[in-house]
């Protein structure tokens, strides 16, 4: 409860809402599992806890309930309004922050977001992941090692984003497949691809989550970024984004996914500039560098 709040509530009151606390968790004394007890317990005291510090109404919580129940059903297997919930609240940053703990100079993660999709097609290095998405074109490359500098030759690297018009493909109804893709290291660790420039996009917002922003004053806004899912036998999976240093939105970000050391500098190249791969490009294009290093497996 708040300060507030512990002169109004009598003793006698807060000893009901306490023995009640007690009585639900003791609930699960019997249960056999002990970490699903210490999820159930712990969920129930942070549970009760917020509804006692805000002195939450019947009426709220029954609009809570609603909210949820919307949720639910507009989700279905191309959108998951929990995990936009669950992203906007700052939730999926925090599990994934407690779950990728630091190690060495490891590269950060970052949020998984509603948009991966299995299967995505592969690409040679050097190749293009943008499947005639709408967009700039961004040369993307780097090196993937371990934290002790060792390249790691043969790691997956998952990519995917949205187009110039702030869309990602399964948000199209013609079953596009889009700026997505995947491909491997070579014997070096090294690997390059051609992307299009990331752009700023709101997150889906025509749903309940989108309503609670608005009522909040929050905007769906995301800051322009690229995502990639980089695995090697040997290392800690990393799902992160880089996000492209300059763009407004860094420090409001709806889904608080950016972090610092993935701010990437995406160097915007004049009309007629030679690629790095030879291909030639009809207007302007952008090439970032990106680093990678994974954690070992277990970390």
């Amino acid at each position: 409860m708040t300060r507030s709040d512990e002169r109004t509530v009598s003793p006698e009151q807060q000893a009901r809402e306490e023995e009640l606390v007690e009585r639900v968790a003791r609930s699960f004394d019997s249960c056999e599992n002990p970490r699903l007890r210490q999820l159930m317990t712990g969920l129930v005291r942070h549970l009760h806890a917020y509804i006692r510090d805000v002195r939450l109404t019947e009426e709220e919580w029954d609009q809570a309930i609603r909210f949820l129940t919307r949720c639910g059903h507009i989700t279905d297997d191309k959108r998951q309004e929990f995990i936009l919930l669950s992203d906007v609240l700052g939730a999926s940053m925090q599990t994934i922050t407690v779950n990728n703990q630091a190690y060495g100079d490891s590269t950060e993660a970052t949020v998984f977001g509603p948009f991966f999709v299995e299967g995505a097609p592969e690409v040679p290095l050097g190749g293009d992941t943008s499947g005639g998405a709408v967009g700039q074109p961004c040369w993307v490359e780097g090196t993937v090692t371990d934290t002790d500098g060792k390249p790691l030759a043969g790691a997956r690297i998952e990519v995917w984003e949205a187009d110039e018009e702030g869309m990602y493909d399964v948000q199209y109804d013609d079953d596009r497949t889009a700026a997505r893709a995947h491909l491997h290291t070579d014997d070096e660790g090294r690997y390059g691809f051609w992307a299009i420039t990331p752009t700023p996009y709101p997150i889906p917002h025509d749903g309940p989550v989108g309503e609670m922003l608005q009522a909040a004053g929050r905007s769906p806004m995301r800051a322009s970024h690229l995502h990639f899912m980089v695995s090697h036998q040997a290392c800690r999976t990393l799902v992160t984004h880089i996000f492209v240093r300059g763009d407004e939105l860094l420090d409001s970000d709806a889904v608080f996914g950016v972090k610092e050391s993935l701010v990437k500098d995406f160097e915007q190249q004049p009309v007629g500039t030679a690629t790095p791969d030879g291909p030639v490009v009809d207007g302007t294009w952008s090439k970032v560098r990106f680093d990678i290093v994974l954690a070992p497996a277990g970390a």
